[in-house]
């Protein structure tokens, strides 16, 4: 088994904010392995607001597919969007 980079041990600090008529989550940040897929924050929050259907964007631009690695993601946001918050904006 081949040894994780570092980049993808590191933990990613998740931003989500809510529009329209998205229900609000009491905790709004959270941190996240790189490493794990965009699956698991789409099967955490369904379980947080009982909801089976979601519609998720980083930072109101794209929706990723549910196999994309968080420190993808991560490192797409801070290069393209030019932002140095140090965190990956999700728009539920």
């Amino acid at each position: 088994m081949a040894a994780e980079s570092p980049s993808s041990v590191r933990k990613v600090v998740v931003h989500l904010r809510a529009t329209g008529d998205a229900p609000i989550l009491k905790q709004a940040k959270f941190k996240i392995l790189g490493a794990d897929k965009f699956a698991k924050v789409i099967d955490f929050l369904r379980r947080q607001l009982h909801q089976d259907t979601l519609f998720l964007y980083v930072n109101s631009a794209f929706s990723p597919s549910p196999d994309e690695l968080v420190i993808d993601l991560y490192n797409i946001l801070t290069s393209y969007f030019h932002t140095s918050k140090g965190m990956l904006l999700l728009v539920l």
